[in-house]
């Protein structure tokens, strides 16, 4: 009996025992759930999006990455630890193979200005397409025509003669040969740390050795890059230009055929020219019987916000400008515009391009003309991105990590240091910053020479909303670090 009682008050110990370890296990993951579920709470959120995309049957991350890594260029590189698959993508916004919508920032590197699959440009391809897709510019069509009196329409002087292209790079190519067709002359200047694409004309006038293979270049002399934030001069505008006619004076024959340049450097990590430095600059170039250039290629198309051109910020008027990316949407297509004067100089030999305004790239442009106009995007560039600019440089005063923001409209740029006095380059934390970004939602850009400056450049159709969630998660991530 003595022995049925112990087991039985043993049974009952270890049953109450148990019994209180299930209800603390129990209460301890209460305790988690909620913890997690406060921590969901205080994350910032996507604004809201009437749009899902359909689902996605196609490849896997990995396949593609298989496929790239076999059949495409060694020398292609992606963003992130974890390869990002976008399959689908609607206004500022874009979405992963799971449905996972991301608040693109970056917009296919400053070229989707009024919004993935814009329905208006999207009708206006789609239609174009029904008709015909190619043939030929030695046969009419009204398309090319259409869009290049648009074009001209939006530049100033005597800027009216059109030239299609298919890339910046293209245009750009162009645009320095006719500088040396119309002066004679061979010497190109451009500055350092500019990028002006990547073939062989280009690649010469691009100034950063990243970008830049060890082939022959010649005729391109590289200024003094007039930076605010890491320039030996400042925001000088005027005193960065007197290098120019330094090179003029020692390194040509005193003749040049032209000058080159960003208004606000894109690839270079966006540094916005300090100010008075092109007025200057152009009257030594014309002073020397040269042209001078202006790349619109990112700043073009209303993105500044404050000017439909990046130029335009600095009081001057170029003879040759030269566009791409937000010129179609994310349609290849590029364009050189010049003065009827400049322009001639082709015709001394028999100049062709084969797709160079093609009737789909070119209605697809002048649809985005009407995009911008019709829903006031260049305005939206001005007032969001001023308030953006505005709440980011707030979190410069509270992380030692944010050297710089600057920029202007949507094209903004944040230089991250790890050391504020010495603008150490943070090349590492940049990675990071971005990689925990994209997993809250957010897929923002990088540039600059040291490749630490965040580029912000998305669809001229980003909100306010968007501008304070992309905000709340760049603080957010920061205030983990």
């Amino acid at each position: 009996m003595q022995r049925f009682v112990a087991r039985r008050v043993l049974s009952e110990t270890n049953s109450l025992r148990l019994f209180s370890q299930r209800c603390c296990f129990s209460q301890l993951v209460q305790k988690e759930t909620a913890s997690l579920d406060d921590h969901e709470a205080c994350l910032p959120k996507l604004p809201p999006f009437d749009y899902s995309p359909p689902p996605y049957a196609g490849p896997s991350v990995d396949e593609i990455l298989a496929k790239r890594k076999n059949f495409l260029s060694p020398a292609l590189f992606h963003f992130y630890k974890k390869p990002l698959n976008v399959v689908d993508g609607k206004m500022q916004y874009l979405f992963d193979e799971n449905g996972k919508r991301y608040l693109d920032a970056f917009g296919g590197i400053a070229t989707v200005c009024c919004g993935h699959c814009h329905p208006d440009v999207v009708e206006s391809i789609v239609n174009q397409l029904k008709r015909i897709q190619h043939s030929t510019v030695l046969y009419f069509n009204h398309a090319i025509a259409d869009f290049a009196e648009a074009l001209a329409s939006k530049m100033p002087g005597n800027l009216k003669v059109v030239f299609f292209t298919n890339s910046g790079t293209e245009a750009n190519e162009l645009a320095i040969m006719m500088a040396r067709l119309y002066t004679g002359c061979n010497d190109i200047i451009s500055l350092r740390n500019a990028y002006h694409g990547n073939a062989a004309g280009t690649m010469v006038a691009t100034g950063q050795s990243n970008w830049k293979f060890n082939v022959v270049q010649t005729g391109i002399h590289h200024a003094l890059n007039p930076d605010p934030y890491r320039g030996v001069f400042g925001s000088d505008g005027e005193k960065y230009a007197e290098d120019v006619q330094g090179l003029v004076d020692f390194g040509t024959s005193g003749h040049v055929a032209g000058f080159i340049s960003e208004a606000i450097q894109g690839v270079g990590g966006i540094v916005e020219l300090a100010p008075g430095y092109l007025p200057a600059v152009y009257k030594t170039i014309r002073k020397a019987g040269g042209l001078c250039i202006a790349d619109e290629v990112q700043a073009g198309f209303g993105r500044t916000g404050s000017h439909f051109w990046g130029f335009q910020a600095q009081g001057v008027v170029p003879d040759i400008v030269t566009m791409a990316k937000g010129i179609g949407n994310g349609i290849p297509l590029g364009a050189v515009v010049t003065t009827p004067d400049v322009a001639e100089v082709l015709t001394g030999r028999s100049y062709f391009n084969t797709f160079g305004g093609n009737p789909v790239c070119t209605a697809a442009g002048l649809a985005v003309l009407k995009v911008i106009e019709k829903e006031n995007l260049q305005s939206n560039a001005q007032s969001v991105g001023s308030y953006l600019k505005e709440r980011l440089t707030a979190l410069k005063d509270k992380y030692e990590i944010i050297g710089d923001v600057r920029g202007r409209g949507f094209m903004l740029g944040i230089e991250l240091v790890s050391d504020r006095q010495l603008k150490t380059p943070a090349k590492a934390e940049i990675l990071h910053v971005m990689d925990q970004m994209k997993e809250m939602g957010v897929l923002v850009g990088k540039g600059g020479y040291y490749g630490n400056v965040l580029r912000i450049t998305p669809p001229l159709c980003f909100s306010k909303q968007d501008s304070d969630f992309f905000v709340d998660v760049m603080d957010y991530t920061m205030s983990k670090m």
